[in-house]
């Protein structure tokens, strides 16, 4: 389902964990998609800010899998949906 939310939104989305937390900083995002097989130290600042924020925060099995509904040939720990 998530897979989905990000293929449809593709003009309106962030990819990566940097540039997911500056654009929760600056309160651009709706919703956060973050990998369940990436390294727990790579998305917990995106996770724990997201909470903090009350930014829906939803979970896919594979960084290769968000990767490519991304459009990109590599994984993807974590992506944010624009408001």
């Amino acid at each position: 389902m998530s897979y989905d939310k990000v293929t449809q939104a593709k003009s309106g989305i962030i990819i990566g964990t940097k540039q997911a937390l500056k654009a929760l900083k600056d309160n651009q995002i709706k919703e956060v998609v973050v990998a369940e097989d990436a390294d727990y130290r790579v998305i917990n600042k995106v996770i724990e800010l997201a909470q903090q924020l009350n930014v829906p925060i939803h979970a896919v099995d594979s960084m290769k899998k968000l990767g490519k509904a991304c459009g990109i040939d590599v994984g993807a720990a974590a992506v944010a949906i624009k408001r």
